[in-house]
């Protein structure tokens, strides 16, 4: 085969190069139109978390100053209640009517300050104090605390407590806190079930030291969840109670989520509910 000619190969090779470059320019312009996409992403998406960073503070202020006028609301609707006993000249179908129309409005404040309360346990900011806790101890105390309201709705307790002490960092109020709030949804659903099956309420300790983890189950016969609710339980202001907030169980899993646990759950309709609340053990 003939030898291609100089100038040809010098032309071939300055075409080829220059294809190169162009290669390299079009590369060049579409990563820095990638890079400035990307940055314009990262500062909107900054911009979003200080947004709702202000919007979270403000809303917590804004509850704060909520409950401080309702106190003073419900102190007077008591204050009236009680006056209106005391009115002369009116008779009894009209003061009864008062007192009812006053305990009403008093009940409806308490209620919208407990909502204020759950808001802000949830939402605000979370400051744990942990300290080494034994399980077997703080499950010990909560029952002994809870068993009244349990037999007053018709539900036995049961404790089964780990064989050796189980050692977690946890910030201990607030721990019962996320546990009480299991055991008290526990008891309504059972109340409210009209199943036949008994009623029971079993608190559980165990130590899993190989997995270097310490369990709490608090474990209920109610009606159990269908996958539906299932799904939605730690959805914040989801709730299945009538005249409850929604955010229990969230803030409940958020308690354990800061002390570096988790909280899972099982249920099965017709059969009950298993909480898990998993920390890490310390020993």
């Amino acid at each position: 085969m003939a030898s291609e000619p100089w100038g040809t190969a010098l032309t071939n090779s300055i075409a080829g190069f220059g294809a190169g470059l162009l290669v390299a320019a079009g590369a060049g312009w579409w990563a820095t139109r990638v890079l400035t996409r990307r940055a314009r992403q990262a500062e909107g998406r900054a911009r979003a978390a200080e947004h709702l960073a202000e919007i979270g503070a403000m809303t917590g202020g804004l509850a704060h100053e909520i409950k401080n006028p309702l106190s003073t609301i419900g102190m007077n609707a008591q204050l009236l209640a009680e006056a209106a006993e005391e009115l002369p000249h009116v008779d009894e179908q009209q003061r009864g009517r008062l007192v009812r129309r006053a305990g009403t409005l008093k009940r409806e404040v308490e209620r919208l300050g407990d909502i204020l309360s759950d808001f802000l346990d949830f939402a605000g900011e979370l400051r744990l104090a942990p300290t080494r806790v034994d399980l077997n101890r703080l499950v010990e105390e909560l029952a002994d605390f809870f068993l009244p309201q349990a037999e007053s709705k018709g539900v036995r307790m049961r404790v089964e407590l780990a064989p050796e002490p189980a050692w977690a960092s946890v910030d201990a109020p607030r721990l019962k806190q996320a546990v009480l709030n299991l055991m008290l949804n526990a008891v309504q659903a059972m109340a409210a079930s009209s199943a036949g099956t008994p009623k029971e309420l079993m608190l559980r300790v165990r130590h899993h030291s190989r997995d270097g983890l310490v369990e709490l189950h608090v474990t209920d016969t109610g009606p159990g969840m269908d996958a539906e609710t299932a799904d939605r339980v730690f959805h914040p202001y989801f709730t299945t109670k009538a005249g409850g907030t929604g955010l229990g169980l969230p803030t409940s899993r958020r308690i354990i989520q800061a002390s570096g646990g988790e909280m899972t759950f099982t249920s099965e309709v017709g059969r009950g509910t298993d909480f898990v609340i998993s920390l890490p053990a310390v020993e």
